[in-house]
């Protein structure tokens, strides 16, 4: 028997039996048996992906806790930074399997679920729940913490630290003229029905700007994360493409789900009404060839503030931050995201200064000052307070992520958080499920469009990507790629 396994018989005999006293969960989970010694510290490495200013932030968060409570405890804390979110994955799968030129595996890193189901697949992911109170627990937003329930057993994999999700921005500037001239107002951007109306809207109005020539609308709207738009939609209609049952993955494609779905990304796409043109939809902001998007929260910072045609005529804007849009008459549903921590299997003195770390890490003032600053919030519940994000924690002269993060609070706080749940081929399915959706919208956009400009006529071409036949034939080829990406056929 592991010590991990004799300790959880001995805790267990106690609670049933009361014969040993001194004994239970809060001392067990209190720290007094691990066997930290300040003369003795032990060292923690964890490997991370921050980089720029959340390094700093980190780096100097590790210091600050070398100098106190680990000095204190008998800890001493290593942060490397890996690179990119990628670089730092494939690294630590390299290290838990032991290849060859591999480092020693961390005691800590940082990771998306796909990452942590894998390691925990590994064997090597500690269940930190054995180290957090129920009470402790409590503490944390309900969503962080059940999205770190990865494992069929509800075994806390990964331990929140800083999360995102997303907003709408929008061009304020260019929606007043648009939204005086046709009579709309922002609350017509409250469901996705409702923005593709407006967008159709928008579209009609710029064409209408130059009347001398025909079908040169402009987009009104775009969003960094299609596979956000699809997974969470799903969601909220009530047909998750991935459902689970006793800890087994089934593929689920609900043609009535989907269709809406396509109705009000594809279509409204490949009409002109939304497009995706440059890398990010804050680069289409600041290029004219939108006026509003979705992004994370993260992504706010890079909203422009003024809008450059043609390279020779800019001026300023003014922005709008507004909550995700959701589907007419379905529960509010907001994506979670932004990686956690997980702790590697060692000894339970090392695995257990690791937790010390999270908790001083993740205190409230602390954990506000570390998230904020690069545009993710905290994890605690009592941290996720409006008033609480100030300018001066993300810098007097970002209002745009001011407003971003204090609106992605107050979503938290009415929204129902939404992660997907990982499975083997977790990331295959997500990237298809992203990428089909917008490469055949952008595929037939250009084709309607050369259609169009070669003299035929824009309804009649349009018809023939928008009809029940077209959306048939986009359904059958996104169910076969989604068995095929998922590994369920």
């Amino acid at each position: 028997m592991n010590i991990k396994k004799a300790a959880a018989v001995i805790s267990a005999l106690c609670i049933t039996s009361g014969m040993f006293s001194g004994c239970g969960d809060s001392e067990k989970k209190s720290g007094k048996k691990y066997g930290l010694n300040p003369k003795e510290p032990v060292n923690i490495t964890i490997w991370h992906y921050y980089n720029g200013v959340q390094q700093e932030n980190f780096d100097n968060a590790v210091r600050e806790f070398n100098e106190t409570v680990g000095s204190q405890e008998g800890i001493v804390v290593e942060a490397y930074s890996k690179g990119s979110i990628d670089e730092l994955s494939d690294s630590v799968i390299a290290a838990v399997k032991q290849n060859a030129g591999a480092e020693e595996v961390p005691d800590m890193f940082a990771a998306y679920s796909e990452t942590a189901y894998a390691v925990d697949k590994l064997g090597s992911a500690v269940d930190l729940s054995e180290y957090f109170t129920e009470e402790e627990l409590k503490e944390y937003v309900d969503g962080y913490i059940e999205e770190g329930r990865i494992s069929a057993d509800g075994g806390l994999k990964i331990f929140p630290t800083a999360k995102s999700t997303e907003i709408m921005m929008i061009n304020l500037t260019d929606w007043e003229k648009f939204a005086d001239s046709e009579g709309v107002s922002t609350d017509n951007l409250k469901t996705w029905e409702g923005v593709v109306d407006t967008a159709e809207k928008y579209y009609r109005y710029t064409d209408n700007l130059t009347p001398d020539i025909e079908n040169d609308g402009k987009a009104f709207f775009g969003r960094d994360s299609v596979a956000n738009y699809m997974l969470v939609g799903a969601k909220q209609l009530g047909a998750e493409f991935v459902t689970f049952k006793d800890g087994q993955a089934s593929l689920n494609i609900d043609e009535t789900a989907v269709r809406r779905l396509w109705d009000n990304y594809y279509v409204p796409y490949v009409k002109g009404y939304f497009t995706a043109q440059s890398r990010y939809r804050s680069d289409d902001a600041k290029i004219g060839e939108i006026i509003a998007l979705i992004c994370s929260t993260t992504g706010a910072a890079y909203f422009p503030d003024s809008v450059t045609i043609d390279d020779d005529y800019t001026y300023p804007i003014e922005s709008l931050v507004m909550p995700v849009p959701n589907f007419e008459g379905t529960d509010p549903y907001l994506v979670q995201q932004g990686a956690g921590m997980v702790v590697t299997e060692s000894d339970e003195k090392n695995e257990y200064a690791c937790t010390v770390f999270l908790k001083w890490f993740t205190e409230k003032e602390r954990n506000i000052s570390f998230s904020v600053g690069s545009g993710y919030m905290p994890v605690k519940k009592d941290a996720n307070d409006a008033g609480l994000i100030s300018a001066d924690k993300v810098g007097s002269e970002n209002t745009m992520l001011l407003g971003a993060l204090k609106v992605a609070i107050d979503e938290i706080q009415s929204y129902k958080l939404y992660t997907a749940k990982p499975f083997d081929n977790t990331a295959e399915t997500r990237n298809f499920i992203g990428e089909y959706i917008q490469n055949t919208a952008q595929e037939d956009f250009d084709e309607a469009s050369r259609r169009i400009s070669g003299g035929e006529n824009r309804d009649k071409v349009l018809e023939d990507y928008v009809s029940d036949k077209a959306f048939a034939e986009w359904y059958s080829g996104f169910s076969a790629g989604l068995r095929t990406a998922s590994g369920m056929e």
